[in-house]
């Protein structure tokens, strides 16, 4: 259920940040009624192993070699990302 919004006649409908929220509740409910998760998400997880199988020309341990690197490219990503928040927060507070 989206929850509602009261808006003026003039208003042109929800913000982008009301929005937001809608789907993030949306997507809370749709994982709070999976009973099975795992099972949910095995097609993404069957694409990206195929995905990574071509990019390796069929070769199932470059396959999984590639897939590493992706995972550890992304952590990488993801501590740079927390670097700088935390010296923008840093820098902020200064």
């Amino acid at each position: 259920m989206v929850p509602q919004h009261a808006h003026s006649a003039e208003d042109q409908g929800p913000s982008a940040s009301e929005k937001s929220q809608a789907g993030r509740y949306m997507a809370h409910l749709s994982w709070a009624n999976t009973e099975d998760r795992s099972a949910r998400t095995a097609p993404a997880r069957a694409a990206r192993d195929r995905r990574f199988l071509e990019l390796a020309g069929g070769d199932p341990v470059r396959a999984a070699s590639l897939r590493k690197a992706f995972f550890v490219e992304m952590a990488l990503r993801s501590a740079k990302a927390r670097r700088r928040n935390r010296e923008a927060r840093e820098a902020g507070a200064a």
